[in-house]
């Protein structure tokens, strides 16, 4: 950059700057996060230090007093490790507390646990008779991976429990468990990627995704290298004593673990707030990665009794704090083409920290969108992301134009394969419609083998595009003839890699009908409507035949929904591309129609029920032969109500005539023989 160039960059900032902190200090009328503010602030200083003869008294950098600113073994947990409902403002903690009051009918004290949420990977610890003997990773909640070779080299988690006089002795004999956060100090993060750097090996992105992925390593020597550390949040085993959450927490420390230094105890709702906005700018400060607070209610008996809401329980919350941000330029703005074909319009952007990571793309959403927010090539812009979301432009900052931005125009053909884009008039993105277009196959191929579909290890977006680049496949199907001898010639696998992806591949080739479903991709079918599917069709033959008016009948299946299937299965290519998968050994395993009491009879929950969680409710009934729904239908035999009812499915139950029930009357329902 010119002499020239940087003084009227910096011209531009100062004046931007100024303006942000008046409307900030005087007006009270914020426009931008404080963290896209202090980027501008920091592009403002390093200009400024490259250029000193720029700087000059009014500059927001001079302010005099400024603060500175082999594999691994499933394993069931004993009590699910269960999620937490997230909340993003002071008002929405409020009315959490205002639900607790209406739910603890003896009365609520008010009086509360907050704790720093850090960001890494979630773990059980199980020790006998005060021996550590095992640990597993959360995994979806139910079922984790027995890591314990990883974490016995983490040095925070004691072999065994440390003694103690004022614990009791039960702690010490039997079954005792604690769970806990596996992360990676910053300090140790950047030490390793010092290293790395030397040694001329890619750098690790962030602390949390480094941790997680070292926990899964197979070799314990590498996890020690590592240097990671636990802390406990919780004590699962009942003991003697522990009334609050906060005992939890003496306990564990008295056991030896490390806890979360900064929890505090909290007194009303006035007192939870203010420990949130404290912690809002301190954990800046934290040696550790941090993206909210965990706010639970101390009395440990209440909040067993509250359960558990959805796949969370009511008695907790984690407030998120708002979403890093930081400025940045739009160097360029390309399209990217989906397996759905909708082109996609992303900013190539120069490189920017946030949340702990580099961000060097940003999704634009749709043309449409470019268009609103005015984003342009050469635009200085705000980025924001928040947890694992794909990073976006928030926002444009014209005042910093330079007058050489160039405007985005869509395409009118697609970048990948050249075939003219279409837009339908009541969608807002354009699609590549050629189905031989190469980013589409590879986008279908990815999608087949993901996590929620056919869930085939090793098959990800790399792996993907060096097994097309050699032609070893053509689509998905293809992946079931790979051999050793294919994928070891290819440079990104050695003998055991080669071996271990086959193996993953072959033994996917049995899989339950919904995530068959729901790996071949069709257009609106989500997982829900994927097993809504699988369990009206029971096998893929009867699925391969339906008709559109069968598929109407499908509870939960729109009429949009019915005709994106059958036109999906009614395509010959479609129906060729299942063929081979069929040719090729994949069995979808037929659904089993369980017989019993509720056979026959389709329930709906709507709100929250006391005894159990929704998901819970669902497999009680079809444990019995009923037939759990997301939608309530023509069909549906009863509308369980629970606590805040959804007000749609009471106005459909009302519609079609469906009875509604109460909690109590489906318990008596889920007793009978």
């Amino acid at each position: 950059m010119t002499w020239s160039e940087a003084a009227t960059r910096v011209a531009k900032l100062r004046d931007l700057l100024n303006d942000y902190r008046y409307q900030y200090y005087v007006l009270d009328k914020p426009t931008v996060e404080d963290a896209a503010y202090d980027s501008l602030n920091v592009e403002l200083r390093e200009l400024e230090g490259e250029f000193p003869d720029l700087i000059t008294p009014d500059s927001p950098t001079q302010r005099v007093g400024a603060a500175p600113l082999k594999k691994f073994t499933p394993v069931a947990h004993t009590t699910p490790m269960l999620s937490l409902n997230d909340v993003f403002s002071e008002e929405e903690v409020a009315a959490w507390v205002a639900r607790l009051q209406r739910l603890v009918p003896q009365g609520l004290k008010e009086t509360y646990y907050g704790e720093i949420k850090m960001d890494g990977l979630a773990a059980s610890v199980v020790y006998e008779n005060g021996v550590l003997v095992r640990g597993v990773s959360r995994g979806d909640g139910r079922v984790g991976e027995d890591v314990t070779s990883s974490l016995r080299t983490i040095e925070s988690i004691p072999l065994r429990l440390r003694p103690a006089e004022d614990v009791p002795p039960e702690v010490y004999t039997g079954r005792f468990e604690v769970r806990g956060e596996v992360l990676m100090y910053k300090a140790v993060f950047a030490a390793l990627n010092a290293e790395r750097k030397k040694a001329d090996k890619p750098l690790f992105a962030n602390p949390r995704n480094t941790a997680a992925g070292t926990v899964r390593q197979l070799d314990p020597k590498l996890v020690a290298a590592r240097k990671l550390s636990f802390h406990v949040y919780a004590v699962v085993t009942d003991v003697p004593g522990m009334e609050t959450h906060q005992d939890e927490h003496e306990l564990a420390a008295k056991l030896g673990f490390k806890v979360e230094p900064h929890s505090q105890v909290l007194r009303g709702t006035k007192a939870v707030i203010k420990y949130l906005e404290d912690w809002e700018e301190k954990r800046k400060e934290l040696p550790y990665g941090t993206d909210g607070i965990v706010i639970t209610l101390n009395d440990r008996q209440a909040y067993l009794s509250l359960g558990v809401v959805g796949k969370a329980p009511r008695g907790s919350i984690a407030y998120k704090f708002a979403a890093e941000q930081a400025t940045t330029k739009v160097k360029n703005i390309m399209v990217s083409i989906g397996r759905t074909g909708a082109a996609t319009p992303f900013a190539v952007l120069e490189p920017v920290l946030i949340a702990g990571s580099t961000v060097q793309m940003a999704t634009l959403h749709n043309a449409g969108e470019v268009a609103r927010k005015d984003i342009r090539i050469g635009d200085t812009v705000i980025v924001q992301k928040a947890g694992d979301i794909i990073p976006e432009v928030v926002q444009s900052l014209p005042k910093l134009r330079t007058g050489k931005e160039k405007a985005f125009k869509m395409p009118k053909k697609c970048p990948v394969c050249g075939h003219p884009l279409e837009k339908r008039p009541e969608e807002a993105v354009w699609r590549c419609v050629n189905f031989d277009c190469p980013a589409l196959e590879r986008g279908r191929i990815i999608h087949f083998a993901a996590k929620d579909a056919f869930d085939i290890e090793g098959v990800g977006e790399k792996n993907v595009d060096a097994l097309l680049d050699a032609d070893l496949i053509k689509d998905a199907a293809d992946l079931f003839t790979l051999t050793y001898h294919d994928v070891v010639e290819l440079d990104r696998f050695a003998d055991v890699s080669a071996r271990k992806l086959v193996a993953a591949i072959q033994e996917r080739k049995q899989i339950s009908l919904d995530r068959f479903i729901y790996g071949l991709g069709i257009r609106h079918v989500g997982q829900q409507t994927a097993r809504d599917l699988a369990d009206h069709f029971g096998s893929l033959e009867r699925f391969r035949q339906a008709t559109l008016e069968e598929l109407q009948d499908v509870p939960g299946i729109g009429k949009v929904v019915a005709e994106s299937v059958h036109e999906w299965l009614h395509t010959k290519r479609h129906q060729e591309f299942l063929q081979k998968l069929l040719d090729n050994g994949v069995r979808p395993q037929a659904v089993e129609h369980i017989d019993g009491p509720l056979t026959g009879q389709s329930f709906v929950i709507t709100g929250t029920l006391s005894a159990f969680s929704r998901e819970v409710g669902g497999e009680k009934i079809e444990a019995l032969g009923g037939k759990f729904q997301n939608t309530v239908t023509k069909d549906t035999t009863y509308l369980v109500i629970g606590d805040d009812p959804g007000a749609s499915k009471v106005k459909q139950a009302e519609k079609y005539g469906t009875e509604q029930i109460d909690e109590a009357r489906l318990l008596r329902l889920l007793k009978k023989d």
